[in-house]
């Protein structure tokens, strides 16, 4: 039987997939093209380059990313140990410098004694035991020779990425520094709106231009990150309830919860850098700077980063994959990451772990695992692989996809303690 694996794609569940395989004995051959051939997204050749955010969202383990991170780190996750090592203040949130985590990463999987790293597109299915974590942006090629393979179709839609400004040049008279609820370090900064500029607001992010093509009106977004104009066209409360939602903030200037906040937090570990949190964005560059310049504090922002869209593919995994991410036409050929429909980086590196995990089973002759619906990481695997294929969307960790608790518990915080608890127990159960 092979002893290689091949894995496509050096994002952060490629790397997880390589290190898990390497660290059971594997020879891997890690496959990434960039910077031989870039992406519309993504700016550096580092291996594990965060796109989107710098946030690997709450470290809580009684909250569904927190608890994926906590099953995450029983399995050994290169990603949680390089965030770690990168890691800057962010409330209760794992917030990372984004270049130290991705140098951080590129420099583990170099140094590893038994993965060979390689430049250079892959244009279609490697034979013999391999894992495919091209993410979002897979090149055309090899998105064509997945859909012939698979018989399964490849749904794509827009992602969007959120702005960054200068520290420097923000207003910090007009703005508070908090978390919510105080959870932590107050690192974020709070551009407080009452009502009437919230108003006004709204309606510039209404009037505004946008970038179009690819008919934008059929394309499905995924509800967890809808560019804000999206969301504004939908009513006016609809951002007042969503990204710019108040709720556990006080202004200290007016002893009282604002109307509405944009939040900002700090992009990198030095505090130069902040990027608006949730405000992902089509809107033309331009008219970025019209409208953010309106928010209190950000009048003579400079921008180092306006927003942009880019393409997301995922598989309509329900009908490709198996709950041990493998493919279910071709044994030795396992998914992972965004591709196959866990939305988030949390979640693609949990899946990257499962994948690698597996082949490395697969290919000593074991049988692949598959993780305990109890586990966050399990039910993943669950959604990805069971759920209704008609109306498959991208899922990040909820504790809506986990088995429920034998007897129901009313009150959520004691209930989402005991999930936690539970699911820990039998995470140390799953095998090696």
């Amino acid at each position: 039987m092979a002893s290689e694996l091949t894995i496509v794609g050096g994002g952060l569940a490629g790397c997880e997939a390589a290190y898990q395989a390497a660290e059971r004995g594997l020879d891997v051959r890690l496959v990434e093209m960039r910077p031989a051939k870039g992406t519309p997204a993504h700016k550096t050749g580092s291996l594990a380059e965060l796109v989107c955010s710098n946030s690997l969202r709450s470290d809580l383990p009684d909250l569904p990313a927190g608890l994926l991170k906590a099953e995450m780190r029983l399995l050994g996750s290169v990603t949680l140990l390089c965030a770690e090592e990168a890691r800057i203040p962010g409330g209760g949130a794992l917030t990372v410098d984004r270049q130290k985590f991705a140098e951080g990463v590129t420099q583990r999987i170099h140094a590893h004694p038994r993965i060979h790293l390689e430049r250079g597109e892959v244009l279609s299915i490697p034979a013999g035991p391999c894992v495919i974590a091209t993410g979002p942006l897979t090149s055309d090629a090899l998105a064509g020779e997945i859909r012939n393979l698979l018989g399964a179709d490849l749904l794509s839609f827009y992602d969007a990425i959120s702005p960054i400004v200068e520290a420097d040049t923000v207003d910090r008279a007009k703005l508070f520094a908090a978390t919510r609820y105080d959870e932590g370090e107050a690192s974020y900064l709070n551009a407080p709106f009452d009502q009437a500029q919230y108003n006004a607001f709204w309606k510039a992010i209404r009037s505004s231009e946008r970038v179009e093509g690819h008919d934008f009106d059929a394309v499905p977004y995924f509800e967890g990150c809808l560019p804000i104009e999206v969301m504004a066209d939908r009513g006016i409360l609809t951002l007042a309830h969503g990204p710019m939602k108040p709720v556990g903030l006080t202004d200290p200037a007016t002893g009282k919860r604002p109307y509405a906040v944009v939040q900002l937090r700090p992009e990198n570990r030095e505090g130069t850098l902040y990027n608006l949190v949730g405000f992902q964005t089509r809107m033309k560059w331009g008219e970025q700077a019209r409208v953010f310049k309106t928010v209190p504090g950000l009048e003579n922002a400079e921008f180092v980063r306006f927003g942009s869209i880019h393409r997301n593919t995922f598989l309509c995994s329900p009908k490709a994959l198996l709950a041990t991410y493998q493919s279910n036409v071709r044994p030795d050929l396992f998914f992972a990451g965004q591709l196959t429909g866990v939305e988030g980086y949390v979640e693609s590196a949990a899946s990257g772990i499962v994948a690698g995990l597996n082949a490395a089973r697969l290919l000593r002759g074991e049988e692949p695992v598959v993780f305990p619906r109890e586990t966050m990481t399990g039910s993943l695997a669950h959604h990805v692989s069971h759920a209704d294929s008609k109306h498959f969307q991208p899922m990040n960790a909820n504790f809506g996809l986990v088995v429920p608790l034998p007897e129901f518990v009313k009150d959520r915080a004691t209930r989402n303690r005991a999930l936690a608890a539970r699911a820990l127990e039998a995470m140390r159960g799953v095998p090696r």
